[in-house]
């Protein structure tokens, strides 16, 4: 029988960790999670609060437009106002499931099978896997410390011919480092006068550290595609909640798609996503935990044997290069977690080329854990 091209699509490893923690976790162990991008604090409680009020209330709970609420989008629109200085027509939100959702979506909208879509490595696996089994082109960058792990408008001047479309994530993952509101107008200048739809991930936006400003590049382009979530910042990743900011000509194509591919994206999860917007105080709280554990890693890793680390940003991970360590970072993230009780992705998830020498580690889990890790890589790798 026929098998799709679907079926040849690659594992996002740190899936396969999550599973293997787990098991690890199963047995008594106390597993140290940096493998993941969740954050342990969960839906604000305020957000929590009006899902109850929701169901208790038991109002419907059924299809809504395909591109969300009305409420939420104008909830949206307004965050543009308040943390950017932009006027986002409402119009142009499209809510979505989750990131992963819009980026089928975008990509499906704006480009044809067989189009080259370039993007740095290391690079968030699933835009390239997503791109393969669309039938699109992944075109991958090598980017390193010299470029801080992000794209160059050198890069881009190089490809011949030129992509159809360029994917920039700032912060992105796994690196964690940010392209500047000057660099984000360049390269969003770069793909306007050449022909290049620019999709910009920023959906670690929030969670920034003082070192780059935040810019978004819907400020630069009105025909870049915005992708943001509700995942990261407002930590709600399993109520399955993004959005995109879209250019006017696309915006129709999206609905339909989304119309025939999701119908819409979870009811319930729209209006706790709308309430979680108005719990920044919390939402600040957790981002202190974060940057907590961010600054014990940053002083404590090099000691146990970590000392080129990627300039941290964003996000909340740390990008390693431990080719001083291991040549099989999958092989060494394996032991960590046997030996140690430590999970953590392996750079071959980001890197085809180069990741066997890289790791990241995720530190968003709960900070005494994150505390804890340095000591307890040291104590492994004696």
């Amino acid at each position: 029988m026929k098998v799709g091209r679907g079926a040849e699509a690659p594992p996002f490893l740190v899936m396969d960790v999550i599973t293997a923690a787990n098991a690890r976790a199963a047995t008594g162990a106390h597993v140290l999670r940096m493998e993941v991008g969740q954050p342990a604090t969960g839906a604000p409680t305020g957000a929590v609060h009006a899902a109850v009020r929701a169901l208790q209330a038991r109002a419907p709970m059924g299809y809504t437009e395909a591109l969300g609420i009305p409420s939420l989008r104008a909830r949206i629109a307004r965050h543009y106002a308040e943390h950017y200085g932009l006027a986002v027509d409402a119009g142009r939100i499209a809510v979505t499931v989750g990131a992963s959702g819009a980026f089928p979506l975008a990509f499906l909208a704006a480009f044809d099978v067989g189009d080259r879509i370039a993007m740095a490595a290391p690079f968030y696996p699933p835009y390239a896997n997503i791109l393969t089994g669309l039938g699109m082109q992944p075109v991958l960058l090598e980017c390193g410390p010299q470029t801080r792990f992000q794209p160059s408008i050198a890069m881009l001047e190089a490809l011949d011919p030129r992509p159809a479309g360029l994917v920039v994530a700032s912060p992105c993952n796994p690196a964690g480092t940010m392209l500047s509101p000057a660099e984000l107008q360049a390269i969003s200048n770069w793909c306007d006068r050449n022909g290049v739809r620019l999709i910009s991930d920023e959906i670690y936006h929030g969670l920034t550290w003082g070192t780059v400003p935040e810019s978004s590049a819907a400020a630069f382009s009105d025909s870049a595609i915005v992708v943001n979530s509700f995942s990261k910042y407002w930590s709600m990743t399993g109520w399955r909640v993004g959005w995109m900011v879209l250019p006017r000509d696309l915006v129709r194509p999206v609905e339909c798609l989304a119309q025939n591919m999701f119908i819409s994206p979870p009811h319930i999860a729209q209006l706790t996503a709308e309430a979680a917007m108005d719990c920044s105080m919390e939402l600040e709280a957790n981002k202190a935990r974060y940057a907590e554990s961010r600054a014990a890693l940053l002083a404590g890793l090099p000691a146990a044997g970590f000392t080129r680390i990627a300039e941290a940003d964003g996000a909340f991970y740390l990008w390693c290069d431990v080719s001083a360590l291991t040549n099989d970072s999958t092989e060494f993230a394996a032991r960590m977690l046997a030996e140690a009780d430590i999970a953590a992705t392996p750079g071959a998830d980001f890197d085809r080329m180069r990741g066997a020498r890289f790791m990241r580690f995720s530190y968003c889990g709960a900070v005494e854990d994150m505390c804890a890790a340095p000591e307890r890589l040291r104590r492994w790798l004696g």
